[in-house]
């Protein structure tokens, strides 16, 4: 094996934590290396958002951190938001938007608040980072993955397929789980143990839901742009209240307002899940209630699929029991009580997840309060830094979990 080589930082994981801190500590004249195992750096960056990449949301530094206080909730999501806010401060929403316009790539902002790259390209994107990584001088080797991590009194030796390597600043950025195709197969908590961390089980998060449920099922492919999705266990309180767009799948339900809501469910499989929806949460009650109290010979059905999409309200009066071919008119007490009840509380019983196969992003990962959230720095380990999925931090879907990637990578930078 060939000899040593030091470096003064070395970056494990090429991907969007990992390159930003690798440039920041080399505009600083730090001597950086960053090791990706696979053959091209940025992979996940290349497959999100559709390949287009969500980089961020348009929020402000706070409406960022409070938006992963408000998805995990009570004192744990206040928790995650106290130790984002640093990093978030180093680098805003508005600063990472400003950073990728200074290096030629213009971006835009959608409805949803969600900031794509204007050409919708997460190629794009990745070839950024890659001119601002050369630019400041950093090398990247590709291909290289770690075999072992060792700490000793100089720092850390890390020895990879290729090479034994000698630094006193180490940078794990490898991510979580989610997406293993992309790499991210957790060998980061290997290594945290190893320095003495405790980990936060992994498991999946932003990932879509299955349901047995065969009205739901039978529903595949129907999608409405807004839905208020209510996620419980039994009949007790609610645990997540999302509201957005909404697909039912051959295997259940998917999109952002359920896979906002799914943490919970892979947290406690099994245990009883059901998302309530309301599928016209712009309407309310009294209104569905004139209208389907209104005198003359209009069809039920029709003025139910004026409201959703025509199989959804097919199924709405058919679980009603009412006949497709019901009019106003003939409408019973009961029947109109169970359609407005389809409309605003269908009950969809839960089973699980599509694993970290189809997850966005991993909850769990390297326990927040063993990391100094002043510098990413390792409180038990000085000289290891920790930054972006590896930590127990998952967001919203909506370019939230990148914000934190680039904002957690831009401090370390700064810091080591």
């Amino acid at each position: 094996m060939p000899p040593a080589t030091d470096y003064d930082v070395l970056v494990l994981g090429a991907g969007a934590a990992g390159m930003l801190c690798a440039v920041r500590a080399a505009e600083r004249g730090k001597r950086v290396l960053v090791l990706e195992k696979n053959t091209k750096p940025g992979v996940k960056i290349l497959m999100s958002g559709g390949t287009r990449c969500n980089l961020t949301h348009s929020a402000s530094a706070s409406e960022i951190a409070d938006a992963y206080a408000r998805l995990v909730g009570g004192a744990e999501g206040k928790a995650k938001a106290r130790f984002l806010r640093t990093a978030l401060g180093r680098l805003t929403p508005d600063s990472v938007v400003a950073m990728f316009a200074a290096e030629g790539l213009a971006t835009k902002i959608e409805a949803t608040g969600k900031v794509f790259p204007a050409s919708d390209r997460a190629l794009d994107v990745q070839r950024t980072l890659l001119r601002m990584l050369d630019r400041a001088g950093a090398s990247l080797a590709l291909g290289e993955g770690v075999t072992s991590l060792e700490r000793n009194e100089e720092g850390y030796v890390v020895t990879t397929t290729k090479r034994t390597i000698s630094t006193p600043k180490l940078v794990i950025a490898v991510g979580g789980q989610s997406y293993p195709g992309c790499g991210t197969t957790g060998d980061g908590y290997a290594w945290a143990k190893a320095l003495g961390h405790r980990i936060a089980p992994p498991r999946p998060a932003l990932v879509p839901l299955t349901s047995h449920e065969r009205w739901a099922c039978e529903l595949q492919g129907v999608t409405l742009s807004d839905v208020r999705v209510r996620l419980q266990e039994g009949d007790m309180k609610p645990v997540a209240d999302r509201r957005g767009s909404f697909l039912f799948t051959h295997f259940g339900l998917s999109g952002p307002a359920v896979m906002d809501a799914s943490r919970f469910v892979t947290e406690r499989p099994g245990a009883g899940w059901q998302a309530v929806c309301d599928f016209v949460p712009s309407l309310d009650e009294q209104h569905l209630l004139d209208a389907l109290q209104a005198s003359g010979a209009r069809g039920l059905l029709n003025v139910v699929a004026e409201w959703t999409p025509r199989r959804l309200a097919e199924s709405i009066v058919t679980r009603a029991g009412a006949p497709l071919d019901r009019k106003l008119a003939e409408l019973s007490k009961l029947e109109r009580r169970a359609v407005i009840d389809g409309l605003k509380r269908s009950a969809i019983p839960l089973v699980g997840s599509l694993g970290f196969k189809k997850a966005e992003v991993t909850a769990g990962g390297v326990d927040l309060s063993e990391i100094d959230p002043k510098t990413m720095e390792s409180r038990l380990s000085p000289g290891a830094y920790f930054i972006g999925e590896v930590l127990d931090l998952d967001g919203p879907i909506g370019g939230y979990n990148f914000q934190a990637a680039f904002s957690t990578g831009a401090l370390a930078g700064d810091s080591v």
